[in-house]
């Protein structure tokens, strides 16, 4: 608004122009976006921080595996427990999830929690999710991997900390 204020300001003397070319230069092309950008580093620095796959006191580590058209996951602290098509988490709480397939790249997606990353034949990625409440969060792989990709989907559950603590001793059902 500022700008268009200044595009309807008439001509002023010939002394005023150059101090006006001044600032319009200086100002507000050179120190108004190095402060903008400078405050959007700092933001983004921090929230960037956070969502590093960290191993932590509080983290919680899973493992994804897929396959044309399924995901198989497993928990580091159940080694007992597998799930297909649907992954158990703690709300709350932050979850590495270490993502590799056996066949064709696929992504994993959960729009709700966090960013796209690839699975890759050969290669564990990890990536840093977190629900803020218990719920069921929809997943997808994202990736064309062949003819009927677009229904390969999952389930991502974000359980409170008693459900979570009666998944991880086996007495809630798979889908719950």
């Amino acid at each position: 608004m500022l700008l268009v204020f200044f595009s309807f300001q008439g001509k002023r003397a010939a002394k005023d122009e150059a101090s006006q070319v001044r600032v319009w230069i200086v100002g507000l092309g050179l120190i108004f976006p190095m402060v903008v950008l400078a405050a959007l580093l700092a933001y983004g620095l921090v929230v960037g921080e956070r969502l590093l796959p960290r191993e932590g006191a509080n983290v919680v580590s899973v493992h994804a595996q897929a396959r044309r058209w399924e995901w198989t996951f497993t928990y580091d602290d159940a080694s007992e427990q597998e799930t297909k098509g649907t992954l158990h988490i703690p709300a709350g709480r932050p979850v590495n999830v270490a993502i590799t397939t056996t066949d064709v790249i696929h992504s994993f997606w959960v729009p709700r929690l966090a960013g796209k990353l690839d699975a890759i034949p050969g290669r564990t990625n990890i990536l840093r999710i977190e629900a803020d409440s218990p719920g069921t969060y929809e997943g997808t792989s994202a990736e064309f991997s062949g003819a009927g990709y677009d229904g390969f989907t999952f389930q991502v559950i974000a359980h409170d900390p008693t459900q979570w603590d009666a998944f991880l001793k086996g007495e809630l059902n798979e889908g719950s």
